[in-house]
């Protein structure tokens, strides 16, 4: 059975960022938070209409996450039993939860100071008093450089490790915004070789100075669900993948997946440069196949002949 890729990550760290505002505030407007969640308000709606089926069970009226979203785009929210009922954790569940909690802090919207935050201090003084256990996010160089420069709308020349290539580069960005996802750093930004606007890995960054000149990040740019979309040169690739290789479809995001007899998996990824999927492919195995496009059926094994030739 297939099924597009619905970019739920993103929402959810959204949602879990949204709920706790929401629930400390009592309330807001639709327009509201588009506004401090930087989305559509559309895509508030949506996100609204999923948690008010979000609970406990046995998922009755009052097991629900109470929230009322009137027709005039007003949003009524108020604590149900479950939220004020203490927490019993582990130290390993108390851990977990302290380190998805500091990767929410990244997330657009969440309060640095807010009800989050002072749980997660709490938290932690928990674990680290009966576990000692200390959390460090870690942080790429030149986070803060980026962070300043996106701030004061300065653009940047970097130097650009690209994996997909496996070369560097030299270009100038325009950095929008500097988001988190799944445990990495990025900044979306206008490239000015192709003009568009591109994700970059920001520990993948080698360097990066003010130019001295400046931009206007545009009015209706939003933070983006998805790391990686491509671009002009990107082409969709379709490979079958045996079991053990599900964690491609956790790590890279794919446009499409197929379940196939035998737990194989057919799945569709947008691609930059052959040099990635080679690499993507040897990870894999012989096991792995790229059904099209056709001219990449055997880059695998080629990339895995030239291993042998060299180290043979």
């Amino acid at each position: 059975m297939a099924r597009a890729s619905s970019n739920f990550a993103g929402r959810l760290r959204r949602m879990l960022v949204m709920v706790p505002w929401l629930l400390e505030q009592g309330g807001s407007t639709v327009a509201e938070l588009a506004r401090r969640f930087d989305v559509s308000e559309e895509e508030v709606v949506r996100d609204l209409n999923l948690v008010m089926c979000c609970g406990v069970p046995p998922y009755g009226a009052d097991q629900l996450v109470s929230v009322v979203l009137d027709e005039d785009g007003s949003v009524l929210a108020w604590k149900g039993p479950f939220f004020n009922r203490p927490m019993r954790l582990t130290p390993a569940e108390g851990f977990a939860v302290l380190a998805a909690g500091r990767a929410l802090l990244a997330v657009p919207g969440a309060e640095r100071d807010g009800p989050l935050a002072a749980a997660l201090e709490k938290l932690e003084a928990a674990v680290g008093s009966s576990a000692s256990i200390a959390v460090e996010l870690e942080s790429p160089e030149l986070l803060g450089t980026v962070r300043e420069a996106a701030a004061r709308g300065h653009r940047l020349a970097v130097t650009y490790y690209s994996a997909w290539r496996d070369e560097l580069t030299e270009r100038v960005i325009d950095p929008f915004v500097v988001f988190s996802r799944e445990a990495r750093w990025y900044v979306a930004g206008r490239d000015s070789g192709s003009g568009e606007v591109r994700h970059f890995r920001l520990d993948r960054l080698r360097a990066a100075e003010p130019t001295g000149e400046t931009f206007e990040r545009p009015a209706d740019f939003r933070v983006p669900d998805r790391t990686f979309s491509g671009g002009p040169e990107a082409v969709e690739v379709e490979l079958e993948l045996p079991p053990a290789a599900r964690w491609v479809v956790e790590s890279y995001d794919p446009l499409a997946v197929e379940e196939l007899d035998g737990g194989r998996l057919r799945v569709r990824l947008a691609v930059a440069g052959e040099r990635w999927l080679e690499r993507l492919l040897l990870r894999v195995g012989p096991e792995a196949r790229v059904v099209s496009p056709p001219r990449m059926a055997d880059l695998g094994a080629a990339a895995a002949r030239r291993l042998l030739e060299r180290y043979g």
